[in-house]
């Protein structure tokens, strides 16, 4: 499976100074038609430059991660990227590929090492850093991506363990497969064959995130919903399934599993598949219709600097509103103050908060929402002796979660399953949480 004229080397250093504080040390896997799999740890420091002259605008975008362009151009090369779970994922491309191509594998990488190691962080990466490059020289194969399927892939690289790491240490052996995965040569080869579990289940995570633009009347000036549902199957033989919604026409710009057939989906609007053996997103989707989505929140603000006067006033009251009646938990209140405030005298009636005199944030930690009793925070801010005083109030962004309710209204209708003769468990959660949902003072 793997490419013999390619090469693999690994290089400690940076990105380049255009991202800033991206890289402290990187994983490089070199191939010689153009994609550069780049896998960058500990987004703090940079140490080295591996391009010639980084552009000054990617330099000053390069304070805040979310900044950081998707695609920057270099003399020599494109850099695309994508930032999860505080990691640069870097691909140095040498010709013109379309992006969207690039960042899509990205993902797959990222989503790759989550399956395998439990989790996407830079301690899991170095502990398994040999079964990385393994897994990468599978996916990325002369440049190109090959083998992006969890399944072929857990066939072709074993999931690491203590006891194969025990095994594997003692008898010299590897965690490379012997033969060609099943799937790999059929039409399906997302799905292996002869997959047997003791008990069948298909269970169906319906994942909302909110983002929004509340203005300072409370009038909403953007709103939007992205959505996925993410799948976890676990049946054995291969069942055919079809989910179906109660109202299915309120999705925009959906986008599938490989498995799905997308001719069904357009004619009868159902999800009809031979899905993946365990975990795997079935569908991402949007709710682009202002009119559709439902602000579960309300804030009411009173955030003042007076002139020439050192001292200024801060009062926020937070509430539920359009909630279906579902709790609201896991509230957060973060403020970026201006520069001229040296510190802040709040009381929380609910909760509570921290203020870093260094970065000017306040974080305010709610909890969750009772309707008997709305969480309010006020006080004193102190201010700098004799600066004028701040030219616009700052925003308030919100984190939220209300468990069991699709903020869309989107539910599904049933689950039915063909070809096989059992009776599957089956199960559906709804989540609704804030994605970038900020308040305008």
């Amino acid at each position: 499976m793997r490419a013999p004229e390619s090469k693999c080397t690994v290089e400690r250093g940076g990105f380049f100074q255009a991202v800033g504080k991206a890289i402290y040390w990187a994983l490089q896997l070199r191939g010689p038609h153009g994609l550069l799999s780049c896998l960058s740890l500990r987004p703090e420091r940079t140490r080295r430059r591996i391009t010639d002259r980084p552009r000054s605008w990617a330099q000053e975008k390069a304070a805040d991660v979310e900044n950081v362009p998707p695609v920057i151009s270099t003399p020599h090369h494109y850099l695309i990227s994508i930032y999860r779970d505080k990691l640069f994922f870097v691909s140095v491309i040498q010709t013109e590929v379309p992006p969207l191509f690039v960042i899509e594998f990205l993902h797959r990488v990222a989503d790759t090492f989550q399956d395998y190691f439990g989790e996407c962080s830079e301690a899991a990466i170095k502990d398994n850093v040999v079964i990385v490059y393994e897994l990468l020289e599978e996916m990325l194969d002369n440049g190109f991506p090959l083998a992006t399927e969890s399944n072929i892939l857990k066939e072709l690289i074993k999931p690491p363990t203590i006891l194969r790491s025990v095994v594997n240490s003692i008898t010299g052996s590897s965690n490379v497969g012997d033969t060609l995965p099943t799937g790999q040569l059929s039409n399906i080869p997302w799905r292996r064959a002869g997959v047997k579990y003791t008990n069948n289940e298909a269970y169906f995570d319906v994942v909302e995130e909110i983002d929004a633009i509340i203005d300072k009347s409370g009038s909403t000036v953007f709103a939007e919903i992205q959505g996925v549902i993410d799948a976890c199957i676990k049946l054995s033989g291969m069942p055919d399934l079809s989910l179906s919604f109660m109202n299915p026409r309120l999705l925009d710009d959906v986008s599938f599993h490989p498995c799905i057939r997308f001719k069904r989906w357009e004619s009868e609007r159902v999800l009809s598949f031979i899905p993946p053996d365990g975990n795997f997103r079935l569908i991402s989707y949007r709710v682009s219709s202002q009119n559709l989505v439902a602000i579960p929140v309300y804030v009411k603000h009173s955030i003042s600097f007076k002139e020439n006067s050192s001292c200024g006033r801060f009062d926020v009251t937070i509430g539920p509103k359009q909630n279906m009646g579902k709790t609201i938990e896991g509230v957060t209140v973060t403020v970026h103050m201006p520069k001229v405030v040296l510190n802040m005298n709040l009381t929380p009636t609910q909760g509570s908060y921290t203020f870093d005199p260094v970065t000017k944030v306040l974080t305010w930690d709610v909890g969750k929402i009772t309707p008997q009793k709305l969480p309010s925070l006020k006080g004193l801010v102190n201010l700098q002796s004799g600066a004028p005083k701040p030219e616009e109030n700052p925003s308030l962004n919100i984190q939220f979660k209300i468990q069991q309710l699709a903020i869309s209204g989107l539910k599904v209708n049933r689950l039915d399953m063909y070809g096989e003769k059992y009776k599957p468990f089956k199960g559906v959660k709804y989540v609704t949480k804030a994605g970038k949902f900020q308040v305008r003072t």
